[in-house]
């Protein structure tokens, strides 16, 4: 049977012809309102009208349902890298995120990105996973260094377990030019054996919350 999605709350509101296309208006946008109709005149018709007079009539049993996140903690670090080339020349950085009024609804969307507080390189031949960690160990440092106890949002899988390791399991190889790169992971592994910390390490929700506030804006 043709379904028709109406969106009425979304990135685009609209009509949709298949749930794809609707879910990606909807998917992580906060507080969406959407509902599966059978024909296009109901559809139609519902577009005029308000969601809250569709919200609780009877749906499809097949009506797709989104996986819903509750919102990151506020306020917040988020550390990203960005890295061209494999390896390449790498960046990493960490930025403040706080909350804007009572509602969340992304960095792009609301809430309050603020201030920078490191930026590190570019180093040569590292990779991203090198620095993604290097960026959760150096927030904590901060964190340590100014008494923080913020959470601290990463959107990588293999950081945030190399920190729980407390080492960077790397397979680059070291080499003359990214001496002051491994310079610097030999530290930070030095750092996380050295010290506990009471900051949250946390993974970002990319696909509830959209981008990691602090990437680099380069893919």
């Amino acid at each position: 049977m043709k379904k028709y999605y109406v969106v009425w709350k979304g990135r685009q509101s609209g009509i949709f012809e298949s749930w794809p296309q609707a879910e990606a208006q909807v998917k992580g946008y906060p507080n969406a309102q959407y509902k599966e109709f059978t024909s296009l005149a109901e559809a139609q018709q519902a577009l005029q009208g308000r969601y809250q007079d569709y919200a609780a009539s009877p749906t499809s049993p097949k009506q797709p349902q989104l996986r819903t996140a509750p919102p990151p903690l506020l306020p917040s670090l988020c550390v990203d890298a960005a890295c061209s080339g494999n390896p390449g020349l790498l960046e990493y950085r960490c930025v403040e995120l706080r909350a804007d009024g009572e509602a969340w609804n992304c960095a792009a969307r609301g809430a309050i990105l603020g201030r920078e507080i490191f930026r590190r390189g570019p180093f040569v031949q590292g990779t991203n996973n090198i620095g993604e960690f290097l960026a959760i160990v150096e927030a904590l440092m901060y964190c340590q260094e100014s008494g923080c106890d913020w959470p601290i949002y990463s959107d990588s899988v293999n950081a945030l377990a190399w920190v729980r390791a407390k080492k960077a399991r790397t397979n680059l190889r070291p080499t003359e030019a990214n001496a002051p790169l491994f310079a610097r992971v030999a530290r930070a592994e030095a750092w996380l054996r050295q010290h506990t910390y009471p900051n949250p390490i946390c993974k970002w929700q990319t696909e509830h919350w959209g981008e990691n506030p602090a990437d680099f804006g380069r893919k």
